[in-house]
């Protein structure tokens, strides 16, 4: 399953590589400007599509313990580098391999030991693997922040996402504001009014848990997240009808 990372999906991986344990659905959903169902159903797209792959505890085992975290450096041979990483998995003491596409030291074994003789006795398996090992480096500290580009823009705006396509087509996804001409209004409606203008299509509408199919007779509510497609382009007369302000009766 592939999945496009649009701006709610990069908001959601931006809050969760911050603090999984301590954000919830609706903690997110109040800075993105969605409903906290909408969150849940991406997040579970996004493990679905093996984009977020778990969620782990950052140990500082010096501190749990008083033991010892060694950064093994080795190469593998290319052709046996899949099933190598796997087997250094099983060793007991190994809490994290990494692959590198690179002829050497191409493999990164992380390894926890309660002294040098433990920590020993892990580099002899992995050298009976049949790892060369390059390299040991005693790890004092692991620090992971969120990836910046995913987080918010400095300057507060309503959400939204642009895709442009050939021929000068774009796509939009956005939040409908409580107040929005076309909240409460059909689709079909808000076209014969002029509330959407002429080439826009709303071809997604996602609220709640669910993903919607719009017709004519779809009703749009405040929170929707619409995908819309505007044929020539987005302008922003054509955002008016999604947008909060002062609505006439």
């Amino acid at each position: 399953m592939s999945i496009r990372l649009d701006e709610v999906n990069k908001r959601i991986i931006h809050a969760l590589m911050g603090d999984a344990r301590n954000t919830s659905a609706p903690m997110i959903a109040d800075e993105v400007g969605v409903s906290p169902a909408t969150i849940r159903n991406r997040i579970a797209q996004l493990e679905e599509a093996g984009v977020i792959r778990g969620y782990h505890a950052n140990v500082d085992f010096d501190a749990a313990d008083g033991l010892l975290s060694t950064l093994y450096v080795a190469t593998a041979p290319l052709d046996d580098q899949p099933r190598l990483a796997q087997q250094a998995r099983t060793i007991p003491g190994v809490v994290n391999v990494r692959s590198f596409a690179t002829g050497r030291e191409n493999l990164h074994v992380l390894a926890v030991g309660r002294d040098i003789d433990a920590l020993t006795d892990i580099s002899r398996e992995l050298t009976s693997l049949g790892l060369e090992i390059d390299d040991e480096k005693l790890v004092r500290t692991d620090r992971f922040q969120p990836y910046q580009p995913f987080g918010p823009d400095e300057t507060p705006q309503q959400f939204s996402d642009y895709i442009s396509l050939a021929g000068g087509n774009e796509v939009v996804e956005i939040t409908v504001a409580e107040d929005a001409p076309i909240v409460g209004m059909t689709l079909e409606r808000a076209g014969r009014e002029g509330v959407l203008e002429d080439g826009m299509l709303v071809v997604s509408i996602e609220r709640d848990d669910s993903v919607l199919t719009p017709t004519g007779a779809s009703a749009i509510q405040a929170g929707d997240l619409l995908t819309v497609l505007s044929r020539g382009g987005i302008t922003d007369s054509m955002l008016e009808a999604f947008e909060g302000g002062n609505r006439e009766s």
